[in-house]
């Protein structure tokens, strides 16, 4: 190829979509994609589907569409290993000049891609998708939410996660290969988002219920995500458990010294069995809550140690083939 013709081929543009017993939404989501691809005719698209071990007929349906559509691609995963490491896979196949995750249950409307090539054509590395308003949502799910941005904001120190955004964004090839980088096991996607830099701006949209199909985060799941994302990103936990063990045990030295001072000036006894029994079942609940806390940095330094590959691929159909690869 000589450098005319280099000059003359158009950037990528991949999309990532992982999907996860998705079979009820797959065909309306191809649909948009595929008009909005028709929209961007100064940029080659591919849509790369991930498909993280569905129960369902979800890569059946993938691989129709391979059939029957040079621009997608598979990446069929050997089981599910969660939705973080989908997007990993994702992004270690997206050979884009910019790469966009977005998920496959049409929450996050296509149409705000064209707003993010936009921004990137305009110099921003990351273009990122902010909740303005968030249709199909309890209220509690909305407060949960609000609660741990702002846990995040307080304890996030110098790596500021935006509040309500989610993972619907476009990244620029340099800040893609910065977060290939990243290959920890225990990934809070949002943090690395935020921690690889570089310019970035928000776009405000309104988010819209599912299309079809069920959430796959339950509040147990999104407990254990924000736990992940917390004990990712700061220590603060274990700084906090220092400070209140200081603080324990000053005030019990105190407490202890005002007692043996009563005793020996007005000769009382020492307080009996009600306070003693409550004053060990404050402290041992202590011990056991920040050792839980010491438990979840540990097993994530035990996760680390084994160096175990993040994922395994069962299929791989690369866009413009239609074929698997062998």
């Amino acid at each position: 190829m000589n450098i005319i013709e280099a000059a003359s081929i158009k950037p990528l543009i991949s999309v990532v979509v992982p999907a996860y017993n998705e079979e009820a939404v797959l065909a309306t989501f191809h649909a948009r994609m595929s008009a909005l691809f028709d929209q961007l005719a100064d940029y080659r698209c591919e849509m790369i589907f991930v498909n993280d071990g569905s129960r369902d007929r979800t890569q059946a349906i993938i691989d129709e569409l391979c059939a029957r559509d040079t621009r997608v691609a598979s990446l069929n995963l050997s089981r599910n290993f969660g939705k973080e490491i989908a997007m990993t896979a994702g992004f270690d196949h997206a050979r884009g000049d910019a790469v966009i995750v977005i998920d496959a249950d049409l929450q996050d409307p296509p149409e705000l891609i064209l707003d993010f090539v936009r921004e990137w054509e305009n110099g921003f590395d990351i273009v990122y998708a902010m909740r303005a308003q968030r249709d199909g949502e309890t209220w509690l799910k909305k407060a949960t939410a609000s609660a741990f941005y702002k846990v995040m904001d307080q304890l996030s120190g110098k790596v500021k996660i935006p509040r309500d955004t989610g993972d619907f964004r476009l990244m620029s090839r340099r800040s893609v290969d910065a977060l290939l980088q990243l290959r920890e096991h225990h990934r809070f996607m949002k943090g690395l988002f935020a921690w690889v830099g570089f310019p970035s701006k928000a776009i405000k949209y309104r988010r819209d219920p599912r299309a079809a199909g069920e959430t796959k985060f339950n509040y147990w799941k999104l407990w254990n995500l924000a736990l992940e994302g917390i004990t990712s990103f700061t220590i603060a936990p274990l700084k906090f458990a220092t400070y209140l063990g200081l603080l324990t045990s000053s005030l019990a030295f105190l407490y202890g010294l005002w007692i043996i001072g009563k005793t020996l000036i007005q000769g009382q006894d020492v307080p009996g069995y009600p306070s003693l029994m409550v004053t060990m079942l404050f402290l041992g609940g202590i011990q056991l809550f920040f050792i839980g806390v010491l438990g979840e940095y540990l097993g994530r330094i035990f996760g680390e140690a084994k160096q175990r590959p993040l994922y395994f691929i069962q299929g791989h159909t690369p866009s413009g083939s239609g074929r698997p690869e062998v």
